[in-house]
């Protein structure tokens, strides 16, 4: 079977640690280019991973020979370029959040229908073995009725991740669009979807006040009510100075579930008569020191090319996370519960 021929645009921190190691682990893989504006490290990659260095990514979309394009860029290009790689025929993973508005990704996935392409979001939580197991609990009915939920993803922030520092586009409102809430809070939207289905209403409190010289959000604590009727939060932040959290826990009439909430055991689950489960699964992957283990993004998505099914996380469900997250923004700045189905598409 011949290989399935990658190019990577955007040569910065997630593409680096994430999207060329995985694809480069992935026997079914050949990487054939790599585009980032700052010539330097494109050649860098280049050289790293044997394939051809651009700097413009239109050049890198008409390339005949690829079939994949990963697109690890700044929010704010998020749509254009992949709208452009699934017109030149390409497969597209998108890093998160997928757009930076509904009618962005609205055209996003217009685009993959159209041209009858793979499009994933590379959320990377359903993949992690705690949030699996939980949901494998929550899907068989031992937990009874499920009352309430808190989801927190908290670090110091990406000047220790991103390739800039504190230079980075992150902090940069035109090209980030979102701080805190579009880096990690979408991610929580993504999983607790993904445990409890879709959120219905959102209201929130979005602050900027822990970085300074930046108009991007670093605190952000929504509440949701999913459409279920279950109620609870959704905690993003940049200011967990000492460490990071990136637990979730769900509260049940018979028992609560602790995932990533404990240094040694991935999952826990505490009943209410007393009797403690402790699972010990794969860690979460996380950005510290040795913490950089296979997502499992990368070999999802390109199995869901090479068996030519739907991806888990395709162009509605990314939509669908990122519709929480707009909810978010919405609701602190018009001090309104806002209703997911009547967002406006803008």
């Amino acid at each position: 079977m011949s290989k399935i021929k990658v190019a990577v645009i955007g040569c910065g921190s997630i593409a680096r640690r994430r999207h060329l190691v995985e694809y480069a682990n992935n026997d079914n893989v050949e990487i054939i280019a790599v585009c980032d504006i700052v010539e330097s490290r494109a050649v860098e990659m280049a050289e790293k991973y044997e394939a051809q260095a651009f700097t413009q990514y239109e050049k890198v979309v008409q390339l005949a020979e690829v079939d994949v394009i990963s697109v690890c860029l700044p929010n704010d290009l998020h749509a254009p370029v992949s709208i452009a790689a699934l017109n030149a025929g390409k497969n597209v993973l998108c890093e998160k959040p997928m757009a930076t508005s509904r009618k962005e990704a609205e055209e996003m996935i217009e685009a993959a229908e159209k041209n009858n392409k793979t499009l994933m979001i590379a959320h990377n939580q359903r993949f992690v073995s705690s949030h699996q197991k939980a949901r494998q609990i929550i899907e068989s009915g031992e937990l009874g009725k499920i009352y309430s939920f808190r989801t927190t993803f908290g670090h110091p922030g990406p000047e220790r991740w991103s390739i800039d520092g504190r230079n980075s586009w992150f902090f940069d409102k035109e090209r980030a669009f979102i701080g805190a809430l579009g880096d990690l809070g979408v991610h929580k939207s993504d999983l607790i979807r993904y445990l409890l289905g879709d959120v219905a209403e959102v209201s929130a409190f979005v602050e900027t006040s822990a970085k300074e010289d930046t108009l991007v959000d670093d605190n952000a604590v929504a509440i949701l009510k999913m459409e279920s009727g279950v109620i609870g939060t959704l905690t993003a932040s940049w200011s967990y100075v000492a460490g990071g959290d990136n637990s979730t826990v769900i509260y049940a009439e018979n028992a609560v579930l602790r995932l990533e909430d404990d240094p040694d055991h991935s999952l826990i689950v505490q009943y209410n008569n007393g009797e403690v489960v402790k699972h010990q699964l794969d860690k979460i992957q996380t950005n510290d020191e040795g913490g950089q283990t296979n997502t499992h993004v990368i070999d999802h998505f390109i199995d869901s090319i090479l068996n030519k099914k739907a991806p888990l996380i395709n162009g509605e469900e990314g939509k669908k996370s990122l519709e929480v997250i707009l909810a978010a923004l919405e609701a602190n700045e018009t001090k309104k519960v806002v209703m997911i189905n009547k967002i406006p598409v803008v």
